[in-house]
Order: structure tokens, then sequence, then C-alpha cells
């Protein structure tokens, strides 16, 4: 069994020999508590204890350092390995991925609920707290879905923490290393970072095995370079798991603690846990949640990032701290009350594919949307003019992957975008990328963006059901997708080129379909999803449950999906 040790010093080492961890250097340790009665009985033979305690948080060996960061594998570990064409020490990146988590249900601890903090919050009213990493707080009520009142057991402070920034204590949710939320392709990019060394890695649940879990490794190889090795982790059934089946651990820590000992078969030995990116923010506070109305006044216009189809979106800061977006909509463009009803559901929708609506500001014209800030802008100028241009053919898979995992969870809520294209999806840091004004086209009333005046109508990506009958529907969102892909793989380029909107109408009705681009890496398999999705009957398009499998699962190389480690 593993206990909390505290060094005055780096001099000790956890080795572990069968089912016992052994302490090899017991200068400058010190003890508390029951670690130190239990130690006591077993010094005689060196040892801690002979018991193993799988859901105790694990005591990292040397590899690993604080919140502040990690050192380098020991060289005795390192020697092992093909070394990696560069070692300077590179600066830690932020990541701006985020994505939604539920903690579960709390642990009883001596008749308290207690959780433990992910990472570090700044309270921003007077009903929330503040809290660090590692931080651990007494649950005192769980009724609201997002916001959890709590005991702060250290400062002894009571209030608001957003739900998803805390986890139940000795849950595995609390380890660096778990990711609980993440996909494959997710674990490509956040572990391919510039800042991970070789032997980054995490822990993630399977996606066909609803018992199983996948470890994640970051590797390199000469004439290969940076690459990511994925294993599976299967479950015991006595509730242990393995990944060679010589190998079986009664843990999930157990398992990851003897991998940063030696590779066992691994391509590398486990040395540093991915960093974890910030939990998304639903609210702008908890005051927030439900009156959404905030005064003009708080909300400051820094610079405008560009003009839209019904006003302009700027940069700004609430209450001269938070980072969001604004979006200013031109007089008259839609009945208030419309866009309230219209907004009070979008703001219900959430998931992290899908830009999050803090609040508004309707009390005047012109209405402030305000809602999640996308560092890269849109997804049409980031390809056309910004970094997109440089973007590898699987970074577009990856863009594909998360607009469609977007739209599958719209589609099984039965909301309609009517509006999808490249430039209503937004990139973050890492290529995230998020689709903003769902639902928005439904309420404008600006009679230009219409069939009947067909200069502003978006004709190119709209369904010709939707176009001539008025009939929008989610299979209209699959064709409008199919033309977002067409957008997508070649860079930004304007869908139908050298066709106006008229003429797009006539010969889409006559059968004519845009064909496969010359000059751009774009495999028949996903221009024949394209045909699919531009099908003139729209029962027979895809969903986008099965177009974001689809691009989940497209294998961009010949790499082996999961690696095997021999017995």
């Amino acid at each position: 069994m593993t206990y909390p040790l505290k060094a005055k010093g780096s001099a000790f080492t956890i080795d572990r020999i069968g089912k016992v961890y052994c302490v090899l250097d017991y200068d400058n340790i010190t003890w508390s508590g029951l670690a130190r009665r239990k130690a006591g009985r077993a010094m005689g033979n060196k040892c801690c204890s002979r018991r193993n305690a799988p859901d105790r948080p694990l005591v990292y060996p040397s590899t690993y350092k604080n919140e502040a960061g990690f050192t380098a594998c020991p060289t005795s570990l390192e020697t092992r390995y093909t070394g990696e064409p560069n070692t300077r020490v590179l600066s830690r990146q932020a990541a701006d991925i985020v994505r939604m988590r539920n903690p579960g249900k709390c642990t009883t601890n001596g008749g308290r609920r207690v959780v433990k903090a992910l990472c570090a919050y700044t309270a921003r009213a007077d009903s929330d707290i503040s809290f660090r990493k590692g931080d651990r707080m007494e649950v005192l009520s769980d009724v609201e879905p997002d916001w959890w009142r709590v005991l702060h057991l250290t400062t002894r402070r009571e209030g608001l923490v957003p739900v998803n920034f805390v986890a139940e204590e000795s849950s595995v949710e609390c380890e660096d290393w778990f990711f609980p939320h993440v996909s494959r392709k997710e674990a490509d990019k956040l572990l391919l970072a510039d800042s991970n060394p070789r032997g980054t890695f995490l822990v993630r649940p399977a996606e066909h095995n609803p018992h199983g879990f996948s470890l994640s490794v970051k590797d390199w190889e000469e004439g290969r370079g940076y690459h990511v090795k994925h294993y599976k982790i299967k479950p015991l059934d006595n509730g242990g798991f393995y990944i060679a089946t010589n190998q079986t651990f009664p843990s999930l820590p157990a398992l990851v603690m003897s991998y940063t000992k030696n590779a066992l078969g691994l391509c590398h030995v486990l040395a540093r846990p991915c960093p974890k990116p910030e939990p998304q923010m639903w609210d702008l506070g908890p005051e927030l949640r439900d009156q959404w109305e905030i005064p003009r006044s708080e909300i400051q216009l820094i610079r405008k990032l560009g003009q839209g189809n019904f006003g302009e979106v700027y940069y700004g800061k609430w209450r001269n701290n938070i980072e969001v977006a604004v979006k200013t909509l031109r007089e008259g463009t839609m009945s208030t009350q419309a866009f309230l009803q219209e907004a009070a559901i979008m703001k219900k929708f959430r998931h992290k594919r899908l830009v999050a609506l803090y609040a508004v500001c309707s009390h005047q014209e012109p209405v402030y949307i305000v809602q999640e800030y996308m560092s890269k802008g849109s997804l049409l100028e980031f390809l056309r003019n910004g970094e997109g241009k440089f973007l590898q053919f699987e970074d577009l898979v990856y863009i594909a992957a998360q607009v469609a995992s977007g739209m599958e969870y719209l589609e099984s809520k039965m909301l309609i975008h009517r509006d999808l294209a490249a430039r209503n999806v937004l990139i973050g840091e890492n290529n995230v990328a998020k689709i903003c004004d769902f639902g928005l086209a439904r309420v404008i009333e600006d009679n230009e963006y219409c069939p009947k005046q067909g200069s502003r109508f978006p004709v190119k990506w709209t369904a010709p059901e939707a176009i001539i009958y008025g009939k929008f529907s989610i299979k209209s969102d699959v064709w409008s997708y199919g033309i977002l892909l067409m957008e997508l793989f070649t860079y930004g380029q304007i869908p139908y080129p050298g066709l106006h909107g008229k003429d797009v109408i006539e010969q889409v009705e006559r059968g004519y379909r845009m064909p496969k681009p010359v000059g751009h890496c774009l495999p028949d398999d996903i221009y024949r999803l394209m045909l699919q999705c531009w099908d003139a009957i729209p029962e027979k398009r895809p969903t986008f449950d099965f177009l974001n499998h689809y691009f989940e699962s497209f294998t961009v190389t010949s790499e082996i999906p999961y690696r095997e480690v021999q017995d």
C-alpha cells in the first residue's frame, strides 16, 4: 500500500517488488498519521506495507515534479531508447481545448462528501470561491447541475464552485494522466504539442469497450519523427487491468505506476502526464447561470474581429477581466423578443464542439450577443489567410470530425442549424473547432437573407428542398456539411467556382454536383462521402452520427490502430 510521503530532499525513489512498494532511501522523509504507524511495523524489512490500495493516489517516482512542471526521465531509463533529435527545454503552451465532464458521485469521507480541485479557479462574484489545484472541498449541496456549494477544507470558506473543475477524491478522474472525454484524434493533438517530450502520455476511456481504456504515448523514431502510439488497456474479470497478459494490475494507477518505471514492452517508459486543458466555463459567473441579461456597461469592446451577415464581431472583456467575443446585431435584423426566445434555447445546448453563449445585452440597439472567444477566428479566414493555410491533411480530418461531433449533438437534440458553413465554425488554439450561430438563422427577419432576393442568401450552402420549398431539416444541414467539407479540403475555396447563385440552383436541380477538386489532397473515399451528403433525396443522406464516426476513425496513414505488447 502506498502512503503520502513528504521529502525534505529529492534523494528517494519508490520501487515495486511483486505487490510491495519499497522505500530505498529513508533519509529526509517525514511521516504522518496512519502512514507512520503502518510504516513502523514494516521498517524491519524495508517496506511500507504488504497490501495494495488501488484507490489511493499515486506517489510518483522522481520522474515527476510538482504542478509547475516535470523533470526528464532518469538517465538509466532514457538510455534504453533512441535519443530525441532536439532535447532543449520547451516552454509549455496553454491549450485552448475544452471539454465537458462529469465528476460523478462524491465519495464518503468520514460521513463527508469530498471533492478535489482538478485545476485552479478564481472567483468571479461574491457567491463563488477561489481554489488551487489539489484543494479539498466538502460538498454541502449538489442540487444545481453546474455549480455546487462547498466548504473549502483549508480556507474554511463556503461558496459555489463550477462542477467540472472538481472530481471525486481518490477517483481516477483526479489523476493528472486521466482524460475522461477525449477521443483518439484529440489525444493525438494534445500529445503532439511541441512542449511535450517523448514519453508524454494519457489514459482515456476506450471507444468500443465500455469497461476498457486506452493508453496513448508520444513516441519518436528516426525517419518518422514524433507520433503517438495507442495501447488497449483491457479489463480483468476480477476488476484489474492489463496491457500484456503477463503483467496484470489491480487498478489503473497501479498499471501506470509500473510503466513509469519500466517500459515492459511499450514504445517508451511513461515519462510524464500530458498537460490538461482547463475545463469549459458555461457561464460568465454563478450569478448569471439563470439570469443572463447583463448591463451593457459590463462589456468592453476592444477590437473589431470581423463583419458578418447580420452585424459586426468584436473581441472584448466582461468586467475588464474575462475574454469574450461580442456579436453586434444590426438594427432591424430580428425581433428582440424572438431572438431572446431562441437565445434561451441556444444557451441550454452545451457541447464541447459548440461555442458557449454566455449572455446578451438586449435592452437597446444594437443587441449584443456575448459568447466564448475563439482566438483563431472563423474557419474560413483561418484557412484562407491564417495559420490554416499550412494545415496537414490529418489536421483537416480532425476539424471535419469536430464539426461532425457538434452537429451530431444538435441532431440528437433535433435542433437545425440552417446556416452551417466554414464562416460559422470558429477555431481556437491547437486547431480546436466549434460551431457558432446554431439556430440563429431561424429568427432572422432580414428580407435580403432569403431565396426571393438571392443576393445574400447562402444558396451555395443550402439544400435544394430548403431553397425551393423552404423545407429545412437536419438533412439539409447534412447537405451544408458536405459543402463545408469542400471548403475545408480546398483551404477556403468558394464553392461552385465560376457559378452565381441562380446558376447553382438550376444546375443542382439538373443533377450537377461539384467535381473532385484538382490540386488538393482529397481521397476518393471522402469525395464519395460528399456526394452522399448531396443526394437529391434527403432521407438517403448520411446521419451526423455516421459522419462523426467516419472521420473519428478515418485512418490517415498505415499506422497500426492499436499496438500489441508481446508477453
